[in-house]
């Protein structure tokens, strides 16, 4: 009974603050989405399709944050500060190049970028306009993620937690003021939404740097800490890491060719992917809590060597994780017009479109949920990353692109059709994903 209530105490310790973490980014996101489905379908399409930039260049850094974890969760499994903080700043150092890297192509090529993404050119106009501004807050974004996923690997999961509320509300204020043009500031629109991104995260920024050298624990480090890089751990931290961020590169890459797909079906269907995307993002955040959890779980335990506990650990948070998956799909299905009243702004059209969307992310949500704990959770966290993208990338590649464009370009079905054949790919790797789990061929202490 210990045990059993050391691993809940433990799991929801982490969980917890990390879901409301996301809960609140999501929140954010959808109250975006809301306040701009008020200037229009085009509008929120543009904005949506810009925002499938960030979303790429993020979970390049989400790649990079993850396999770090692995690296910091079983470094500091064994007490071994030097390499926590070296894994940090690595972290950090790549985060900040592919930022650089992100922010220039948004300056100067936005219409270029768009024109990838759609055709209409209303679409193409507003989306450029908003994604010229939001890339100011690229780097800033991705250095507190770094230093965000160590905190959380570390035994300070709160501190991330309490700047992105922060961040929150700073983003939702300056949202409506330059939006709508409230009081002496100025009428913006979508170019407003993207001011309002900007001062928000840098106002997270700050606060994450704040409690980052505050903090009196492994990540309160020197310049030299962080960037004290020999050969050994390059190449050690590459061999980890480096799949796990080719996988989160082309899993990003083959949902912005999902969402090129979806707009082959029309501005509406585009608007209605974007409503449902903000929700979705709101139904996740439990599943989101529970796969950092296992990382660092399962990955501490690895470090310590007891193997059996972590397969034992990763089969707790597969029963979990189903159980939730079973309730939360369901009642997206039987509460789907409950949850479209968040957005009183919609068109018909696209009112109706996202209600049969949500069906269908409802009827697949268990799976998603599954995948993201095996995925996310057990193969990365027991150091199985080659594994883990070799089987993300075959499924999206091979199952869902071509799906996608074989649904909305070659049989020209209605986007329904197109994203439940996309969903094709979670029945894949939940399939691979389970026989590789029992084979705990998955598990890989790290030396």
């Amino acid at each position: 009974m210990d045990q059993k209530n050391h691993f809940y105490k433990t799991m929801l310790a982490i969980a917890i603050p990390v879901a409301i973490q996301n809960l609140i980014t999501s929140s954010l996101n959808m109250l975006d989405t809301l306040m701009i489905s008020s200037l229009g379908d085009i509008t929120l399409a543009g904005v949506g399709l810009a925002n499938q930039v960030f979303f790429f260049y993020i979970l390049i850094c989400f790649g990079i944050n993850t396999g770090s974890s692995v690296l910091v969760s079983q470094y500091w499994g064994r007490k071994d500060t030097a390499n926590v903080q070296r894994v940090t700043g690595f972290a950090i150092a790549l985060c900040t190049g592919f930022g650089l890297l992100f922010t220039m192509i948004a300056l100067l090529f936005p219409n270029f970028i768009m024109g990838l993404l759609t055709r209409d050119p209303e679409v193409i106009a507003s989306g450029s306009r908003y994604l010229q501004v939001v890339s100011l807050s690229y780097i800033m974004t991705s250095v507190s993620f770094a230093f965000g996923t160590s905190l959380r690997s570390t035994g300070a999961p709160n501190r991330p937690l309490y700047a992105s509320i922060v961040g929150f509300f700073t983003n939702a204020i300056f949202n409506y003021l330059l939006i709508f043009g409230i009081g002496f500031f100025p009428r913006l629109g979508v170019v407003g939404a993207a001011l309002g991104t900007v001062i928000a995260r840098f106002v997270e920024f700050m606060m994450i740097l704040w409690y980052t050298f505050r903090y009196k624990g492994p990540i309160n480090a020197s310049f030299k800490q962080f960037f004290n890089f020999d050969q050994t751990f390059i190449q050690q931290y590459i061999e980890i890491v480096s799949p796990v961020i080719l996988n989160e590169t082309f899993w990003s890459l083959g949902q912005v060719l999902y969402n090129i797909a979806y707009a082959m079906t029309g501005t509406e269907s585009t608007a209605a992917v974007q409503i449902v995307a903000s929700i979705q993002n709101i139904l996740f955040v439990l599943v989101r809590g529970l796969a950092n959890s296992c990382t660092i779980m399962i990955g501490s335990s690895v470090g310590r060597g007891e193997t059996e506990e972590a397969y034992d650990l990763g089969l707790r948070f597969i029963k979990i994780v189903i159980i939730l998956g079973i309730i939360i799909g369901t009642s997206v299905v039987l509460g789907r017009d409950i949850l479209l009243m968040a957005f009183p702004s919609l068109s018909p059209t696209v009112r109706h479109i996202s209600s049969q969307l949500l069906i269908v992310i409802g009827l697949f949500y268990v799976l998603k949920a599954f995948n993201s704990i095996i995925v996310v959770g057990i193969l990365r966290g027991g150091g199985d990353t080659r594994f883990s993208m070799f089987m993300e990338t075959f499924a999206v590649w091979l199952v869902g692109v071509p799906l996608a464009f074989i649904g909305a370009k070659f049989l020209g079905l209605p986007i329904l059709w197109v994203m439940s054949m996309v969903l094709m790919d979670e029945v894949v790797k939940a399939i691979v994903g389970f026989m590789r789990f029992r084979s705990q061929k998955w598990i890989h202490v790290i030396k």
